[in-house]
């Protein structure tokens, strides 16, 4: 089993659409894919279930807060596999590309804005020793609950943070195999993409360093999957030069980049989630869309070779 977690500091740069649409390919070529909603704008969630389902069937009880709430409380964390949902729409779906793979979901809360200045009165201690074993405890704790409750059971576990680095975000890092950064080849979306990197490296040093007081603890290592730009616009075949300035400078910063991309297209995209089926899946047909879904395909591609799935 693969986690990995996709977050850009940046707000708006297609993050939920990049992880939409790989869950919904990956599912398509037979893998069993979890999505964990991290992000209390709960977009990801709503791209597979309606606010309507969610209100009534999750909001109190099926949610990635309900799971932080007790750690926060001082209580045995819930099993996430009793938070898990099949949505049905994408499922039916699937059905039809004769696969065995399925996506299941575990979605978010807007309660999660709360959750993280509940979790920082855990990381105290009565002295230093006492405050890094505690500083563990929480922000390890949901890479230990992934495995135990879903380590058979899925091929790959995608993590759709918030974008900021608060102490939810940190978890799913540390929880991470690889970690994936969605952007939009602009000035404000590629700026802090080199500070959320050594971001990740600081946490992922001091989460070490402190685990080496416990021989139980399993050391983090997430790997830089790399870079996918979004709403990328076309001429003549290729990102047009005022993005290629953009595309040049981040891979200047060392990091690796995706050679496929996806596309700018407000009308294919905004629509999917209406009807809980990634774009990805829609068999339309038509110039447009078919490039699109081409595009998306290449990606995933790409992507699963660079994952090891």
């Amino acid at each position: 089993m693969k986690i990995i977690s996709v977050i850009n500091y940046k707000g708006g740069v297609g993050k939920t659409t990049v992880t939409a649409n790989i869950a919904a390919e990956l599912a398509r070529r037979g893998k069993r894919v979890l999505l964990l909603d991290m992000d209390a704008q709960a977009s990801l969630t709503f791209s597979f279930i309606t606010p309507e389902y969610w209100n009534d069937a999750l909001k109190d009880t099926h949610t990635i807060k309900n799971y932080f709430d007790c750690i926060s409380q001082g209580y045995a964390p819930i099993n996430l596999s009793d938070l898990i949902v099949r949505p049905e729409n994408v499922n039916k779906y699937l059905v039809q590309f004769g696969t065995s793979g399925f996506i299941d979901l575990i979605s978010s809360h807007l309660g999660l804005i709360n959750v993280d200045l509940e979790l920082a009165t855990l990381l105290g201690g009565a002295n230093m020793n006492q405050a890094k074993l505690n500083y563990i405890k929480v922000h390890g704790k949901l890479r230990e609950s992934i495995y135990q409750s879903s380590g058979q059971y899925y091929d790959i576990v995608l993590i759709d943070c918030p974008p900021n680095f608060n102490i939810v975000t940190k978890n799913a890092l540390i929880a991470s195999d690889q970690i994936l950064i969605p952007a939009k080849p602009d000035y404000l979306s590629t700026l802090g993409i080199d500070y959320l990197h050594r971001s990740v490296r600081q946490l992922v040093g001091e989460f070490n360093q402190f685990a080496s007081m416990d021989p139980s603890i399993q050391r983090s290592n997430p790997i830089m999957l790399g870079v996918v730009f979004t709403m990328i616009q076309i001429y003549s075949g290729a990102p047009i030069a005022s993005q290629q300035q953009f595309i040049s400078q981040t891979k200047r910063l060392g990091l690796p980049t995706f050679d496929s991309y996806f596309r700018e297209n407000k009308s294919i995209f905004a629509t999917a989630p209406q009807d809980g089926i990634p774009v990805t899946l829609h068999q339309y047909g038509g110039g447009t869309y078919n490039a699109v879904v081409s595009e998306i395909n290449a990606f995933v591609d790409e992507f699963s070779t660079r994952s090891g799935l």
